[in-house]
């Protein structure tokens, strides 16, 4: 144990003497912040407009649901266009997304409908994140040094989600969504500013138009044959569908079901991710190793525990503390989801691969869907736990099935 923290210490400190790393980290770490901030304050805002768990839903969806339509193709421009110019690009139309919602607030004009179409704009861009800038953190460091930047740029992630809905919360209290949307705008163009200093260099492959077809069934091909990444897909679209799902009805289990104020609402959606910032740092200083597919799939049972707890749950207090301990399976589910693809995919269809998985990650639009109309019916905590029972048979089916395959 003592060699491997000292391992973990040596990897740590090359990794934050790496300033191409330090700037890819910087700017997942603020990308991901404005992400669950925008997330809820859409939401918020959308539900004090219409008092309608569904529609806050179809909000949510916008953001997420380019993902599963354009993230395959995300990977093939990802190998072939300059991943640098790519990255500085999504975050500049990001800036001028929120931009553009903060001024319609202040001059007394937005509309649920702005909300959303903000949403696809950023969720089309968001679709190359994995191809693009996670696929670079791999290229940046040494290969021995990926599993520690991958783990460090997921804790980042998962403090970001803690500080994203928390700001969130506060800014739309205290600022309103004029404010909230001004600061997200101010952050990206910062991060504009400093991944535009990134030194990166790439082996580019040529867009052929005419062989997209071939070059993503190429990309499925590889993606099937090795268990681990196949495993990926499979527990990314459970976790997405049925898990992830439950942060689209936060706003109005937190307003009506709990009846608490915007700012504990950002607290109850930064529960999970606090957990997940407990295993991250075990992960960041070499305490904990992780096993694999095994790992991801345990990780990912015990997310879906605390989500049924917590939709269960009759009182705040306890809803936090159950969605913290599922959010120490997250850490795990993402530790691996990244460190496996890039670990087991070959070096040149890593953006492609990345690529299939954003295609698995944008599934979750459908689930964000169905309990929005579940919540509509049933209510938000019922339609939570059924969806998260669903997700939790289909872990069991893959761990039976696949798990002789996946460790």
């Amino acid at each position: 144990m003592l060699s491997q923290t000292i391992i973990a210490a040596r990897e740590r400190s090359g990794l934050l003497a790496n300033p191409n790393y330090l700037r890819l980290w910087f700017a997942g770490g603020v990308g991901n912040a404005m992400r669950w901030l925008e997330l809820l304050v859409a939401g918020i805002f959308t539900y004090d407009a219409t008092h309608s768990a569904f529609l806050v839903s179809v909000v949510t969806v916008a953001r997420s649901l380019p993902m599963l339509f354009v993230g395959a193709l995300a990977g093939l421009v990802g190998e072939a266009l300059n991943r640098k110019r790519i990255l500085v690009t999504q975050l500049f139309v990001m800036a001028g997304s929120s931009g553009a919602l903060c001024a319609l607030a202040l001059f007394g004009q937005l509309r649920v409908w702005h909300v959303a179409m903000a949403g696809i704009v950023t969720g089309i861009v968001w679709a190359a994140e994995m191809a693009v800038r996670r696929r670079m953190i791999g290229e940046v460091v040494a290969s021995g040094q990926v599993a520690a930047a991958v783990a460090f740029d997921s804790l980042t992630n998962s403090v970001a989600r803690v500080l994203g809905p928390l700001a969130g919360g506060a800014a739309f209290e205290r600022l309103g969504i004029g404010g909230a949307y001004f600061l997200s705008a101010v952050l990206y163009l910062a991060t504009c500013f400093v991944v535009a200093g990134l030194g990166f260099h790439q082996q580019r492959r040529p867009l052929r138009l005419h062989r997209l077809t071939a070059d993503l069934a190429e990309g499925l091909a590889v993606t099937r044959s090795h268990p681990a990444i196949f495993g990926v897909v499979l527990v990314s679209i459970v976790m997405n569908v049925f898990g992830f799902s439950y942060s689209a009805l936060i706003a109005p289990i937190g307003l009506d079901g709990y009846r608490v104020s915007p700012t504990l609402v950002g607290a109850l959606a930064a529960a999970e991710p606090i957990g997940a910032i407990a295993i991250g740092i075990a992960l960041s200083a070499g305490w904990l190793r992780l096993d694999g597919s095994r790992a991801l799939l345990r990780g990912s049972l015990l997310f879906l525990v605390g989500v049924v707890g917590m939709a269960l749950s009759p009182w705040y207090g306890l809803a936090f503390v159950l969605l913290l301990i599922g959010g120490l399976g997250t850490a795990a589910f993402s530790n691996m989801q990244t460190t496996l693809i890039l670990i087991e995919a070959p070096a040149a269809m890593r953006s492609r691969v990345m690529g299939i998985v954003t295609m698995c990650i944008g599934t979750g639009p459908l689930g964000v869907l169905a309990a929005g109309m579940l919540s509509e019916w049933l209510g938000p905590a019922t339609a939570i736990l059924i969806m998260a029972g669903i997700g939790l048979a289909g872990l069991s089916l893959v761990w039976t099935r696949l798990v002789r395959w996946c460790v």
